[in-house]
């Protein structure tokens, strides 16, 4: 369990490697981070995922382990990568490489799991002709992907979304299951009842903005439960 440098386009990047006691034939996991970088939040769900059996190494997105305090930081760094779609999958890639660098990942299989801001990464790495064995993308911002998804390979996906996310809309939700369809993916959707962005953040908690993100403990438990069934079926 340790911090991991490595670097994308002379960026420094601060990621986070966690492996399991009993080293198994689960799938490796590369979580992608939220809006908070790769906070404590997210070095949680590593060391919960190496609990189940899986090798994880999270992706820093940021760049230099940045982690934001304030809100009105978030716009602009979420921005910044739309606008340059190249440095942010970039940035997704040089993890999934560095992940298989990383003493016990080699020779598996490697599933991607973002969460928010991490989810649209994980759908956008895909949507873009990621060579991985799935992605479990959990309340992702559909509003963030870009049209096109003949680079698309085949790949099984989990999309867990809260009904009432403004972040993904009726219309998204059904543009981006029609997509995939049409790139041959094995994918299944989750849609949770009053249910809103970021609902698995314990920092959402206490929003600002409780009718836009909002954590809910009951849609968030299930959501990782479809997380663990997802990455059983993904086997080495």
């Amino acid at each position: 369990m340790s911090t991991v440098e490595y670097k994308h386009d002379g960026t420094r990047l601060v990621g986070y490697a966690c492996t399991p006691a009993d080293q198994g034939t689960f799938p490796a996991v590369l979580p992608i981070h939220d809006a908070y970088g790769v906070s404590e939040d997210m070095i949680g769900i590593a060391h919960r995922l190496a609990f189940e059996g899986h090798p994880v190494f999270v992706a820093d997105v940021w760049g230099e382990g940045l982690l934001p305090r304030e809100d009105s930081e978030i716009g602009p760094l979420i921005g910044a990568m739309v606008a340059d779609r190249g440095r942010w999958l970039g940035r997704i890639a040089a993890a999934h490489q560095t992940l298989s660098q990383q003493t016990g990942f080699a020779n598996r299989k490697v599933v991607l799991l973002g969460y928010c801001f991490g989810g649209s990464a994980a759908l956008e790495y895909l949507r873009t002709g990621a060579q991985v064995a799935g992605v479990a993308s959990i309340h992702g911002g559909l509003d963030l992907l870009a049209d096109g998804w003949s680079a698309a390979r085949p790949t099984p996906v989990l999309a867990c979304t809260g009904s009432e996310d403004p972040m993904a809309t009726a219309e998204m939700l059904s543009a981006l299951p029609n997509s995939m369809t049409r790139s041959g993916m094995d994918w299944q959707t989750h849609l949770y009842s009053g249910t809103r962005h970021a609902f698995t953040s314990p920092k959402a908690a206490h929003s600002a903005v409780p009718e836009v993100v909002a954590y809910n403990p009951v849609s968030a438990a299930r959501a990782w439960d479809a997380t663990l069934r997802f990455l059983r079926a993904t086997t080495s």
